[in-house]
């Protein structure tokens, strides 16, 4: 039963950790544009004359 008292408020930090941070790259727009990146340099900027 010790070992529950230890586990389950440690679990509950960690989870909270998590949730912070995910809310913080959410804030900072990490997950704003994830498909344009891998493709840029396949897109031609240039129009042809």
């Amino acid at each position: 039963m010790s070992v529950v008292l230890i586990l389950l408020p440690l679990a509950l930090l960690l989870a909270l950790g998590f949730v912070l941070g995910f809310v913080w790259s959410v804030k900072k727009d990490q997950y704003e544009e994830g498909d344009t990146p891998a493709i840029r340099m396949l897109i031609d900027d240039s129009k042809p004359e």
